[in-house]
């Protein structure tokens, strides 16, 4: 099985600004995205992702955002397994608000 690749979101914020930039995909709920999220990103809870798996990008990089990085470690693992290229946002939502967007509400 394939390591999960974790990056900061610094280096998401980086990626973004690339020639290839990923697909964002945060798994929270749809009660924690009210509160805030990243620009950008794809809303597909954790317990529909499978669900769901159709609408995600093959052949580009998928990196999963969560809250504080443990949803997201999980789902980019599971989606490792599936065949996707995707990397897990250390610190999730709350890391980028600290990190990248201070003036990002926090949850």
């Amino acid at each position: 099985m394939a390591e999960v690749l974790g990056i900061t979101p610094k280096q998401l914020e980086a990626m973004l600004r690339g020639d290839d930039p990923p697909a964002i995909v945060d798994v929270r709920e749809p009660w924690e995205t009210e509160i805030c999220s990243i620009e950008g990103s794809h809303l597909i809870p954790m317990s529909s992702l499978p669900q769901r798996l159709q609408e995600l990008p093959r052949g580009r990089t998928i990196a999963v955002v969560c809250h504080a990085g443990m949803r997201s470690y999980q789902v980019a693992a599971w989606l490792l397994g599936q065949g996707l290229d995707a990397v897990s946002v250390a610190g999730g939502v709350d890391g980028w608000a600290c990190e990248v967007d201070p003036t990002m509400k926090r949850d």
